[in-house]
């Protein structure tokens, strides 16, 4: 038997789970800065956010078999030296097209960082621990939109925006340094895994055959869509129809962000007791009940801030729950190939949560009822999801400390 994992395994693993959100959270504060430096809108400089996005999502579906067949450090030296660099050109761009590129390349670069986080908890824990882990590297994630947007703005006004992403690629060193000098090795290459594009789709749609993956990374990120649409919505909701100031918006950010963080710390507990479906499935039902009253109330004009918040709240709390025991039982099956399949998994997160997303501008939603109703219907599918594929999975593999369950695929 492998001998328990250090604690400070948790700590990198966490600080790997943490360069996407710091990337893009970092440098929102300076988005009035970089418009006039750049001659352009803040709108334009949005983009950069968006071009993150597609670069992210690029990315984690390439890294997947990177990690498998060369290991888990090789590709994130060359993803973090690629980050870096990255970071480097944002700063010293001289037009928003140029920054934009940076940024697509950026991401490229950065998302190997969270796609080998995902894979290295099946490395270093064991399976019935793993929803544990997840639970706990959102905890350290959720530190992020409290910390990074006050950070960047403080640095942004002492040095320039140019800064940020200076101290974005000092923080990819420092990463590098851990993983070279502190990280043990936990996984051997597997050199059966191709790198062909034909054998790589191959791979990918094996790993999308397996029911108790589609079942739980889909309806997992169906639910944590509602989260995407809330980020997209929330200054429309506060600052524009409850008169929010710019600051009080700010704290109130921060502080619904805790139901995020209290969900996951929850879910540690109730996992200690209850199987991670049996959670996975009550936080759910829950999130939908919610999100449903939440349409029904805003409907009727009835809708106070605080009533407001309470609803989000509570949403948000469930999506705590349920996003670490999603990324635990979509990986539960698997003993190879786990990479691709956190690959796969993050993918389809991102990629859905940025469609559902989409729709508070597509619909030029200017009211909560809209907002609403767009939290809602991903909550819905994603429940939907859940109860179709449930019967789908003919045995399936717990995670819960009783469950040792495990089958090769």
């Amino acid at each position: 038997m492998k001998p328990p994992p250090k604690p400070y395994i948790i700590w990198i693993l966490g600080a790997l789970y943490t360069v996407t959100p710091f990337s893009i959270d970092l440098y929102l504060p300076a988005f009035a800065q970089i418009a006039d430096a750049l001659h352009t809108t803040q709108p334009r400089v949005s983009l950069s956010v968006s071009s993150y996005f597609i670069g992210m999502a690029i990315g984690q579906m390439l890294y997947g078999p990177l990690l498998d067949r060369y290991g888990r450090k090789p590709p994130l030296y060359a993803g973090l030296v690629l980050f870096i660099m990255a970071s480097i050109g944002c700063s010293q761009s001289s037009t928003v097209d140029v920054l934009i590129a940076f940024r697509l390349l950026q991401a490229l670069g950065g998302s190997v960082a969270s796609v080998a986080a995902m894979a290295m908890v099946r490395d270093f824990y064991p399976v019935e621990r793993s929803a544990t882990i997840f639970s706990l590297l959102v905890l350290i994630l959720s530190v992020s939109p409290m910390l990074a947007p006050t950070v960047g703005g403080f640095i942004a006004n002492s040095w320039g925006w140019g800064a940020v992403f200076m101290a974005l690629a000092l923080m990819a060193v420092a990463m590098i340094a851990a993983l070279f000098f502190v990280l043990p090795v936990a996984y051997e290459p597997d050199t059966s895994v191709s790198l062909r594009a034909g054998p790589m789709l191959r791979t990918f749609f094996d790993v999308l055959k397996q029911p108790q993956f589609y079942t739980y990374a889909f309806a997992g990120a169906f639910s944590f869509a509602a989260l995407f649409v809330y980020v997209a919505g929330s200054p429309i909701i506060f600052m524009e129809i409850f008169k929010i100031t710019p600051e009080r918006y700010g704290v109130i950010f921060a502080g619904l962000s805790v139901g995020i963080i209290g969900g996951s710390q929850l879910n540690i507990l109730l996992t200690r007791k209850f199987k991670n479906a049996s959670v996975f499935r009550v936080a759910l039902v829950v999130q939908v009940m919610t999100s449903i009253l939440f349409v029904a109330v805003a409907i009727q004009g009835w809708l106070t801030i605080y009533t407001t918040l309470a609803f989000i709240f509570i949403c948000l709390s469930c999506i705590g729950i349920i996003n670490p025991n999603a990324a635990a039982l979509s990986l539960a099956p698997f003993t190879r190939n786990i990479g691709s399949a956190s690959a796969l998994m993050g993918f389809t997160q991102i990629g859905i949560a940025a469609l559902a997303s989409s729709g508070v501008g597509l619909l030029n939603a200017t009211g909560i009822f809209p907002i609403a109703l767009l939290m809602a219907i991903p909550a819905c599918m994603a429940l939907a999801i859940l109860i179709i594929g449930q019967r789908t999975i003919k045995t399936p593999v717990g995670v819960s400390p009783s469950s040792s369950e495990m089958i090769t695929h």
